[in-house]
């Protein structure tokens, strides 16, 4: 008489089973999704649009692309590197240029919003080879110390001059807010100002403290 076959399954046979299954099942869409990722450091195309600029005077035509900042322009395109990239995320001031003779952080300024108008940046100041009365404050007064914010320190205080040609030490403290030195040179860079504006010479204590 034939032995009758035995269909019971054992425990240890039934996980290791249900374990490959289930191994098999969470590989599959991590297979699928690899087949369907773009290539590793492939960026995404960007528009690009052609602009007009007055950079300190001089036309430039551009083709940029709408995601580069102002300051990205002025810089790697344009070559004028007085303006510097400090935090980039408008809040240092070191980037500080003139657009339509207003101040802005050019690293919060979208390059395509300038098409049409007027910049002015710290290569812009000096006239034939001389420095501007501002810039030669800034060095009769020791203004700059590591130098690195000081294009921006210029830039905001040539608009506070154009607006308020002969300001008090107050306002020329208002009007520089905003633009740090984290060298703390602030008394110095009032003096500059005040000594550019031919006001009187006033002497500040010290030369650290914040504006």
């Amino acid at each position: 008489m034939a032995r009758k076959r035995n269909h019971a399954i054992s425990r240890r046979r039934f996980l290791e089973g249900t374990g490959a299954a289930l191994a098999a099942a969470t590989a599959a869409p991590a297979l699928g999704a690899q087949t369907v990722a773009p290539a590793a450091g492939a960026a995404p195309p960007s528009a690009r649009t052609r602009i007009r600029l007055t950079v300190n005077g001089v036309a430039q035509r551009i083709e940029v692309e709408d995601r580069w900042t102002l300051v990205e322009v002025i810089r790697d395109h344009v070559g004028l590197t007085g303006t510097k990239i400090g935090c980039d995320r408008g809040e240092c001031g070191a980037c500080t240029v003139l657009l339509d003779g207003r101040p802005v952080y050019s690293c919060s300024q979208l390059a395509v919003w300038a098409d049409g108008r007027s910049v002015q940046t710290v290569e812009g100041l000096a006239r034939d080879g001389r420095l501007s009365p501002l810039q030669q404050a800034f060095v009769d007064h020791n203004a700059a110390q590591c130098g690195f914010c000081t294009s921006g320190q210029l830039m905001a205080a040539t608009a506070l001059l154009a607006r308020t040609p002969r300001p008090t030490a107050s306002q020329v403290r208002a009007g520089m807010t905003g633009n740090l030195c984290r060298c703390s040179n602030y008394n110095a860079i009032v003096e500059a100002v005040l000594a550019a504006s031919g006001a009187p010479a006033q002497r500040t204590a010290g030369n650290g403290g914040a504006q």
